[in-house]
């Protein structure tokens, strides 16, 4: 993509996301992510129905008069975008390639974060971790980091989340929200290291599929490539049991990746390139704004 052609896209990602971020996702995003917790701000006499465990025993003592430490909510964070630029990325049979969409997606997160004065980060990854932009905060950052998410070339065609979450670890000492952009066809085992990067950070894998994905058309003999490897390989579409068994194949690797997340107590969300991206991700921020509400 030459440069005037990303400076286009960019400029309409910018006007597009920026607005999306700003209207259905501001409010849910404050809530959703609190940053780093409660500092101390400043001490005043005491008022009935204040929480005793607060006073603040020395200056009460010196005074004479109950006084209570009243503390502020620390909101700066950081916010960690893994986004997977592997050449799965590239297919897309509906509105987009799955590529477009998550460089959008990753685009409202990071103007989310900046309303809310959070640093953002961003990891590009295949096979192996090709660029890493340390975290920063401003809009001249983000605009940054979304631009090179678009023109982006990669090197590699395969995908390693599990390098990439082990990079990503090293970026942030304090617990950070670290959103994993990928479709999660992936050669290599990733369970580890996502174990520990949901222990030590509040981790969204964002799960985007293409539906053509989901099974084999009958079309006879084609030749199909596999995007990562380039492996060219015929298949007999027309045989039902060869369509039936790829179905099987796709559907166990998702029933097992699916059921990954849930053992490690992650939120993950669902993204198809056949419907519009802003419901399942706004769905996502009201669903934990509640729940951390009700908590």
């Amino acid at each position: 993509m030459i440069a005037k052609e990303i400076l286009k896209k960019l400029r309409r990602i910018e006007i597009h996301t920026a607005r999306l971020a700003n209207e259905q996702l501001a409010g849910s995003y404050h809530s959703v992510f609190k940053g780093r917790g409660l500092a101390f701000d400043e001490v005043r006499a005491y008022q009935p129905g204040d929480d005793v465990r607060f006073i603040d025993w020395n200056v009460t003592a010196r005074t004479g008069d109950p006084y209570v430490k009243v503390f502020r909510e620390e909101r700066e964070m950081t916010v960690m975008l893994l986004v997977d630029a592997s050449a799965s990325q590239r297919f897309g049979t509906r509105v987009a390639k799955k590529s477009d969409i998550v460089a959008e997606i990753a685009a409202v997160i990071a103007f989310s974060a900046i309303k809310n004065n959070d640093r953002v980060g961003l990891v590009l990854f295949t096979d192996e971790v090709e660029r890493v932009v340390t975290p920063k905060k401003g809009a001249k950052h983000v605009m940054r980091v979304v631009a090179e998410t678009l023109g982006f070339q990669p090197q590699g065609r395969g995908t390693d989340v599990a390098r990439a979450l082990d990079v990503a670890g090293g970026l942030s000492r304090r617990r950070a929200a670290v959103f994993v952009l990928s479709d999660f066809l992936a050669a290599e085992p990733y369970e580890h290291s996502l174990r520990i990067a949901a222990a030590r950070h509040d981790l969204v894998p964002i799960v985007v599929t293409d539906p053509r994905e989901d099974e084999l058309v009958d079309v006879g003999i084609a030749y199909v490539e596999d995007l990562e490897t380039g492996e060219l390989v015929a298949v007999d579409t027309s045989s039902r049991s060869v369509r039936d068994h790829y179905r099987r194949e796709v559907a166990k690797q998702r029933t097992q990746r699916d059921a990954l997340f849930k053992r490690l107590g992650l939120d993950s969300i669902a993204i198809s390139t056949a419907q519009p991206y802003m419901r399942p991700l706004g769905e996502f921020f009201r669903r934990r704004a509640a729940r951390m509400r009700a908590a």
